[in-house]
C-alpha cells in the first residue's frame, strides 16, 4: 500500500458506487481513511466499506441527503466525531437529468441543482470550517459543459456554476493553504452515463474522443489522488478536463 495520504481523512459525497466508489477505494489504498457518503442505498455503501476494508483501509459510510443544508451539517459533524478531522472532501455526488427545453420541469430543474449546487456550495462552506490546514477539495464537473449536447442544458448548466465556485472561492482558501480544484470526466463509462442510452448512442459518443472508448472510473480516481496529494500543493482554481481528449 501507498502510504502517502497516511493520516489524512477524506470524504467522498455519493461514494457508494461508480466513480465516487472508485475514488473511496483509491483514497483508502494511499493511506486516507475514508467516509463514505450515501444517500438512499445503503447495501451498496456497506459494499463499498467492507471492500477497502478487505484491502487493509479504514471506512465508514454516513448517510446523508445533500441537498439539504442540515445533512450535510450532520454529515461533517459525524465525520469530525468518528475521525477528529478532515483533511480531503471530494464533491462527487450528483444527478443528471437530460431531457430537451421543452420537457424540462420546474421539479427536474429544481432537483439538479439542490443536489449538484446547492450541495456541492454547503459542502465546501463546511470545509471551510472544518477543514485541516494545507487540505484539498476537488469538485465536480463535466467536459460536456465544454461541449453542446442537446437535452443537457440543465445538467451542465449546473456545473457551470461548480466550475465559478471553484475559481470564485480559491483565494478564500489559500490563506490555509488548501487548494480547490474540478475535475470534468468526459462521458464515463458508469450507469449514470449509460441509463437510457442505447448501445448505437454509447458506441457513437465512444468515438468522440482520441482512444475511441468510454472512460473508465479509475482513470477519474486517478487524477482526483493527484489533486488530493501533496504534489498538487501549487494547483488551485482550476477545472481539470478528464476526456481522453473528448473536447
Amino acid at each position: 500500500m501507498n502510504s502517502n495520504l497516511a493520516g489524512k481523512v477524506a470524504l467522498v459525497t455519493g461514494a457508494s458506487r461508480g466513480i465516487g466508489r472508485e475514488i473511496a477505494e483509491k483514497l483508502a489504498a494511499r493511506g486516507a481513511k475514508v467516509v463514505i457518503n450515501f444517500a438512499s442505498n445503503p447495501a451498496a455503501a456497506g459494499e463499498a466499506v467492507t471492500s477497502i476494508q478487505q484491502n487493509g483501509g479504514e471506512a465508514l459510510a454516513i448517510q446523508a441527503d445533500i441537498s439539504q443544508v442540515s445533512e450535510i451539517e450532520r454529515l461533517f459533524q459525524e465525520t469530525l466525531q468518528a475521525y477528529g478531522q478532515l483533511d480531503i472532501l471530494v464533491n462527487n455526488a450528483g444527478i443528471m437529468i437530460t431531457k430537451p427545453i421543452a420537457a424540462m420541469t420546474e421539479a427536474d430543474f429544481d432537483k439538479q441543482f439542490a443536489i449538484n449546487v446547492k450541495g456541492t456550495y454547503f459542502a465546501i462552506q463546511q470545509a471551510h470550517k472544518h477543514m485541516n490546514k494545507n487540505g484539498r477539495i476537488i469538485n465536480f464537473s463535466t467536459s460536456v459543459a465544454g461541449a453542446m449536447f442537446p437535452t443537457y442544458s440543465v445538467y451542465a448548466g449546473t456545473k457551470g456554476a461548480v466550475e465559478q465556485f471553484t475559481r470564485q472561492l480559491a483565494k478564500e482558501f489559500g490563506p490555509s493553504g488548501i487548494t480547490i480544484n474540478a475535475v470534468a470526466p468526459g462521458p464515463i463509462h458508469t450507469e449514470l452515463f449509460t441509463v437510457g442510452k442505447s448501445e448505437e448512442q454509447i458506441k457513437g459518443i465512444a468515438g468522440m474522443n482520441a482512444f475511441g472508448r468510454l472512460g473508465e472510473p479509475e482513470d477519474v480516481a486517478g487524477v482526483v489522488l493527484f489533486l488530493a496529494s501533496e504534489e498538487s500543493q501549487w494547483v488551485t482554481g482550476q477545472t481539470l478536463r478528464v476526456n481522453g481528449g473528448f473536447i
